[in-house]
């Protein structure tokens, strides 16, 4: 499958960013959408990749002035396709654009061991978000190494 990943704005593109991340985050992660739907979203740095066939929105992601990456989100059926691993790129891309020093995740526990392998490193207490406990990684931007990477919330 061919997809083209693209830096949208909110106000242009949320139907397309909420449909992508209700699909995962609601209704197969269930996270109520008060949580999914914050007042970031509005501030955030979006991406969103479409397959180049049909043109609907397969995956999503944003990042925060602040350096937070968050809101990858997958199609299901997408996912074979190492869409998240160039929604990343992408965000990483545009985290030097910014000029931001440091990135980072709130990573579900289940999958800090992964993250480490590409250079993040928890910080802080575990906490819980969603009914899901978490803990936050930091990377400096420049020590972020391109590889797989796994949807995150």
């Amino acid at each position: 499958m061919s997809y083209t990943v693209s830096r949208v704005q909110w106000e242009q593109a949320a139907p397309l960013l909420k449909n992508v991340r209700e699909q995962v985050f609601v209704y197969e992660w269930r996270i109520p959408k008060k949580i999914e739907f914050d007042r970031k979203d509005y501030f955030a740095n979006h991406v969103l990749a479409c397959h180049d066939k049909t043109q609907e929105p397969i995956g999503t992601g944003r990042i925060l002035s602040s350096g937070e990456i968050s809101r990858i989100a997958v199609l299901k059926d997408c996912r074979k396709d190492q869409v998240d691993k160039i929604i990343l790129e992408k965000l990483f891309t545009i985290a030097k654009e910014m000029e931001l020093k440091e990135i980072f995740i709130y990573s579900p526990l289940e999958i800090i061991d992964y993250f480490r392998q590409y250079n993040f490193n928890t910080t802080g207490a575990v906490f819980m978000e969603a009914g899901m406990p978490k803990q936050k990684m930091t990377c400096l931007l420049e020590q972020v190494t391109p590889a797989k990477y796994y949807l995150s919330h």
